[in-house]
């Protein structure tokens, strides 16, 4: 090469060029004094440098800590920085103002219900404003986060997607962006205020970044990339271009809609495509869409059932095509809103409908890993790790993202605002949320910010964090509600009379913790606990029993199995969560969304009666206690259970306990009764209070007093003492009782 020119920024002091061998240990062979100055600083020239060498810069003597390593893909003039190892072929931007300046600027003028991203866990309130905002006055906003870049434009519909790059460029079209100082007050944040044309409003668009991204296969550093902050995806799957989405023009209907308290949860979890592609009674239009869930929705489907929130399960955009076994864990978008499933405003109809219909809506986010199929993250950002600023390590799925990176925390947790305000989401269930996988700090910085700071203080956060750490619990009433291990293996043993995934059996071990709540296991707070025995990872109770082999292979058994699981579900301290289908008992493996509906589903018996039990949970403050400790609050009693004595269940496989709570101006007071054996028990029962206990549910049948129901104190099937004891009662092979005390 006859010349190499290279450019060290201003800011360094009497710097000093040193040229070492290309190898990867930098050993200094001569060090080389700037020949001249420009605007951007000084300007270093090597006559006959070779085609690949190390070089460092020294501020004032001292070493800045850079290695550069320069190649011939690199061309005859590169510029550096002094505390990035980048070399860059065109003149990085200088920023010469803070983000903020901008922000206060324009907040004046940001749509209704829209969200421009603020986070900063750091405390410095740095107002990134991250992603695509449509202004009052008719000007686009862009604003993108990026440490390493030299330049960065904004190109789309609206310029006739032209920058450095285009092959047939036209520079007057350019879009560059400018850099600001944004978190921790150095350069970081790239903004771009425009007027676009205003005869095609659905705009679409990209970033195109010089500098501070992964080589290309031509070798260079330059990358069209999507906005890490979009809302929704164009509708061509190979370019994937952002859209600008202005949330304000959905008009809401929900205005007096309030999150329900926690101890109020009934959940349905659901796959908004397995829910409702091929469902009896939704328009093939609608099938598999957000749309088709909301007319599930408007036809009574859930408030029959008596579900009271749905966890749906993840509507980020994702590159698998929805088919039978599409999960949706392999996200590409975490801001952006599934295509498959309809647009973002359709997903805001869903929401609306659903809070109109009394349900909340819990959004399931994949912060753990990425998609590898389409990840636009990867390589977005170079830094250390393999995939760049956003990853670190690996997960059993994917690329683990660098969750403990402040910068990435804010841009998640932008992400849960957003989602919030723009979509009126309820909360969220965490997929994946162990420590191994995912920081901690990260979520409880996110319960901060969300809940303690007022965003939406009464926003649901659950887990699944498995197996259960305590950590989360933060103060118990407060913390996050984790799905439950504990109780979902030891009931999947003991349904299955056996070992469940080689390690939990189904003796009398734990009988007792797992329907308090797991306690002794991790919980700090009734709060803290989700129950479930059938879930999208999980095989249903049917298909797990089966497997057992023996006499458990038949449908009657089978279906006496699944009953009790759910009604050992929706009676256990914390809050209760079925899938879909469970509710008729559906004989299906695990990682399967569809399922197949029976003829008239709200006649089918086992929906009637798993509707009936639910509406009880739902109804009843004495089948929902809650708090730090019912026992010591006098709200709960052990009556039955191996750990007492012989007339009480001792060594066998039977639980039950009595509950009160208020209820208006009087009191309920319960008791439920679960023999998880093979054989009838018989057992003494001390219910504490003398009078009528009239029997509203078994494994077979539900009926509630009036006006729900024509049960009564005279029916052969209620219990009478007049010292509230009733020896010699048996509790037949896999059975349940819910008993409520009348008079």
């Amino acid at each position: 090469m006859p010349k190499l020119t290279i450019h060290v920024p201003a800011e360094a002091t009497e710097p000093m060029l040193h040229f070492c061998r290309a190898e990867a240990r930098c050993v200094h062979t001569r060090d080389i004094s700037p020949a001249q100055q420009d605007d951007y600083g000084w300007i270093f020239v090597l006559d006959n440098a070779p085609a690949h060498f190390t070089f460092t810069i020294s501020n004032q003597g001292q070493s800045t800590g850079q290695s550069y390593q320069y190649g011939p893909h690199l061309g005859p003039e590169v510029w550096c920085r002094l505390y990035l190892p980048e070399l860059y072929t065109v003149k990085p931007a200088v920023a010469t103002t803070h983000v903020n300046e901008v922000y206060e600027a324009i907040r004046h003028l940001v749509p209704e219900n829209f969200y421009l991203p603020e986070t900063d866990v750091t405390g410095a309130e740095t107002h990134s404003m991250l992603g695509a905002t449509p202004l009052k006055d008719g000007r686009l906003l862009f604003s993108l986060f990026h440490p390493r870049a030299a330049r960065v434009y904004v190109t789309g519909t609206f310029n006739n997607w032209q920058h450095p790059g285009h092959p047939d460029p036209n520079p007057e079209e350019f879009i560059p962006m400018q850099l600001y100082r944004g978190y921790y007050n150095v350069p970081n944040i790239w903004l771009a205020l425009i007027t676009p044309d205003y005869s095609n409003r659905d705009w679409e668009y990209a970033y195109y970044i010089q500098g501070g991204v992964h080589l290309d296969h031509h070798l260079r550093a330059e990358r069209l990339v999507p906005d890490p902050m979009t809302r929704a995806y164009g509708r061509d799957f190979q370019a994937n271009n952002s859209r600008v989405i202005n949330p304000s023009h959905y008009v809401w209907k929900d205005r007096d809609w309030q999150t329900p308290q926690i101890q109020d949860l009934i959940i349905y979890e659901a796959s908004v495509y397995g829910m409702t592609q091929g469902t009896p009674g939704i328009p093939p239009s609608e099938q598999g869409t957000f749309r088709g869930l909301a007319t599930l929705i408007k036809q009574g489907y859930f408030a029959s059932l008596g579900v009271t929130a749905l966890a749906l399960m993840p509507t980020s955009e994702a590159p698998s095509i929805q088919g039978p076994h599409t999960m949706g864990y392999d996200p590409c978008g975490f801001a952006a809103v599934e295509r498959d499933f309809g647009t973002p405003d359709d997903l805001r109809y869903l929401v609306d409908t659903a809070h109109q219909h009394g349900l909340a809506v819990i959004a399931d986010l994949v912060f753990n890993h990425t998609s590898n199929t389409f990840n636009p993250l990867w390589g977005l950002i170079n830094a250390d790790s393999d995939g760049g600023f956003y990853f670190s390590g690996t997960t059993p799925w994917g690329n683990r993202v660098a969750t403990e990176r402040e910068e990435v925390q804010n841009y998640l947790i932008d992400v849960c605002k957003l989602l919030l305000r723009e979509y009126h989401i309820d909360g969220f269930r965490f997929d994946a949320t162990h420590s191994s996988w995912m920081s901690h700090l990260f979520l409880q910085r996110l319960a901060y910010e969300i809940r303690d700071k007022g965003f939406k203080p009464d926003c649901l956060l659950i887990a699944e964090n498995l197996p259960n750490e305590a950590d989360l619990n933060l103060a118990g009433y407060n913390g996050f509600t984790q799905w439950c291990d504990p109780f979902h293996d030891k009931i999947k043993a003991l349904l299955r009379e056996g070992v469940y995934q080689d390690w939990v059996t189904n003796d009398t071990c734990f009988l007792g913790d797992i329907f308090y709540f797991s306690k002794t296991f991790f919980a700090a707070h009734t709060n803290n606990v989700l129950n479930y025995c059938e879930s999208h990872d999980e095989n249903s109770v049917p298909f797990e029993v089966g497997t057992s082999g023996g006499e458990l292979i038949y449908d009657e058994v089978k279906a006496r199995k699944a009953r009790l699981g759910l009604f050992a579900t929706a009676v256990a301290l914390g809050q209760p969560m079925i899938y879909m289908g469970q509710e008729f008992g559906t004989d299906r493996p695990r990682n399967l969304v569809l399922f197949d509906w029976p003829d008239n589903p709200r006649e089918n018996p086992f929906f009637s009666w798993t509707r009936r039990l639910l509406n009880l949970r739902r109804r009843y403050p004495g089948l929902k206690i809650h708090g730090y400790n019912p026992v010591d609050q006098g709200n709960f009693q052990w009556i039955l259970g191996p750990w007492l004595e012989q007339n009480q269940g001792k060594d066998r496989t039977v639980i039950g306990w009595r509950t009160t709570a208020k209820n208006g101006e009087g009191l309920d007071e319960f008791a439920v009764l679960m023999n998880f054996s093979t054989e009838p028990v018989m057992v003494d029962l001390d219910l504490g209070r003398p009078g009528k206990w009239v029997k509203l549910a078994d494994i077979d049948t539900v009926n509630d007093l009036p006006p729900h129901g024509d049960n009564h104190p005279g029916h052969p099937t209620a219990l009478e003492s007049r010292d509230g004891r009733f020896g010699g009662f048996t509790l037949p092979p896999t059975s349940g009782f819910i008993y409520k005390w009348v008079e």
